[in-house]
């Protein structure tokens, strides 16, 4: 079974950003990183698949929105990152 698509819209010098891509790269994770600090398409992307989406990073696991940095370490800590990066 292959991992689902993993995307990270993040910004520059995010320090939640930087913990939520730490969290993926020590897992081994691949993942699209989408930097929108100066905004653009890439940013409209973001909002049409997150609307209230109000800080970065925003991250998507497959079709799943999971949130933020907070939330990817709590499913984490809950033990169910790695079902949801499983598939």
């Amino acid at each position: 079974m292959s991992q689902p698509q993993v995307d990270i819209y993040t910004k520059f010098g995010c320090g939640y950003c930087f913990r939520a891509k730490r969290l993926l790269d020590e897992k081994g994770v691949d993942y699209t990183e989408f930097d929108i600090t100066m905004g653009g398409a890439r940013r409209d992307e973001m909002l049409q698949r997150a609307p209230t989406a109000m800080t970065v990073p925003q991250i998507f696991i497959g079709d799943t929105h999971v949130g933020g940095s907070v939330e990817l370490a709590a499913l984490e800590r809950e033990g169910k990152l790695d079902a949801l990066l499983n598939g």
